[in-house]
């Protein structure tokens, strides 16, 4: 039974599943994504990590045993659509890298009903553990079909979600039965303790829990939107008593989502759980009043991001950049086999501040000012 007073910190394994059935078996993808920060164990310096597992089109897979890649040119010519597991691994900063590995759906399990879980080989994922590897090779990484970096990543971790972002109706059965959205987001794991070893190139990592400011969530459905908005982060500290805020977690993203085919222009969904209590800045639930203006910029050596939103009750104003040198150009491609995105931003280690205020008698009152770190951001336009 859902908890009131907990409002949008309702975890849901039913959100959480396998959602590639009915149309979207054979035009969709889900993806479950884990980002988290981990130490050197010989230098003690701090890396931001991330592992995803991104399932595309498995009704189109056929009788191939291999994964059907959709940017090779033969397959661009002739119009195949992808099928394939892609994990997806690796790092943000100054040794950032990008590493995919393609199963083909005859060598992956998947739990169709909830709780969620997917094998292939290795491979593990589950809201509790994730085990696998990959290995790119320089000759694999120059063959642009792959979209992957050459390098070679092992992790053996375990999972434990704090604080969810129950996003409410817009991604509960009815609209999930009617495969209404083009893209849906739950986040079962905005706050995430991650505990556990990570290899990369040959360097051993340790994600320690609490430390870790760990996130998991995931996305399903037949497209990606445009623009792209991501914001998170658990590592905040109050500059009004300057203490650690153990138990606060802020999530924004969105864009411009689509229903039943009809855009809706320059939407964000944004939580905080701000020490226990929840404040929600959620354009579905009208009746909130919610209003956002958001913005994003590129200079010479950042990307910069502006949020501000508003309901009845409440004011969330959120600043963030991260460092150009420190991010990636996270690569996908959709389930109609085009890269619609040539520079999707992503990083792991933004900064910034959110100021949260609550509104009495007309006027905003200060509840805190926050400095976030390890800010997880994203940010990207489709150019064709």
């Amino acid at each position: 039974m859902k908890d009131r007073k907990n409002g949008f910190n309702q975890k849901d394994p039913e959100r959480n599943a396998f959602m590639l059935t009915g149309k979207f078996a054979r035009r969709g993808y889900d993806w479950w994504w884990h980002s988290f920060t981990a130490v050197n164990d010989a230098t003690g310096e701090e890396v931001p990590f991330f592992i995803e597992f991104f399932l595309c089109n498995p009704a189109l897979s056929g009788e191939s045993t291999r994964p059907i890649l959709g940017q090779f040119p033969e397959n661009q010519e002739r119009k195949v659509k992808p099928s394939y597991l892609m994990v997806k691994a690796g790092c943000w900063g100054k040794n950032k890298v990008q590493l995919h590995r393609f199963f083909s759906w005859k060598d992956v399990t998947v739990s169709e009903k909830a709780p969620y879980s997917v094998k292939a080989a290795e491979c593990f994922a589950s809201d509790t553990e994730l085990r696998g590897s990959v290995l790119v090779r320089e000759s694999q990484a120059k063959v642009p079909a792959y979209m992957s970096d050459a390098g070679e990543m092992k992790w053996d971790l375990r999972l434990n979600k704090k604080v969810a972002f129950n996003v409410g109706y817009g991604a509960g059965k009815i609209f999930r039965a009617l495969k209404a959205f083009e893209m849906y987001w739950h986040a079962e794991g905005m706050k995430t303790n991650v505990t556990g070893s990570i290899v990369l190139n040959g360097q051993s990592y340790t994600a320690r829990g609490e430390y870790s400011f760990g996130y998991s969530d995931k996305n399903w459905g037949c497209g990606f939107t445009s623009p792209w908005v991501w914001l998170s982060s658990c590592d905040l500290v109050s500059r009004k008593t300057s203490k650690r805020l153990n138990n606060s977690v802020f999530d924004i993203g969105g864009g411009r989502p689509k229903v039943f085919g009809i855009p809706l222009n320059r939407k964000l969904l944004s939580a905080f759980w701000y020490e226990g209590q929840p404040y929600e800045f959620n354009f579905s639930k009208f009746w909130t009043r919610t209003k956002t203006e958001f913005s994003s910029e590129e200079t010479e050596s950042e990307i910069i991001w502006h949020v501000k939103q508003e309901n009845k009750t409440a004011v969330m104003e959120t600043e963030v950049k991260c460092k150009k040198s420190d991010m990636l150009w996270v690569n996908y491609e959709d389930p109609d086999g085009q890269k619609m995105f040539k520079r999707l931003w992503n990083g792991g280690n933004g900064s910034g501040t959110v100021r949260l205020y609550k509104k009495e008698k007309g006027k905003k009152i200060l509840i805190d000012d926050i400095v976030a770190r390890h800010i997880g951001c994203e940010y990207g336009e489709f150019e064709r």
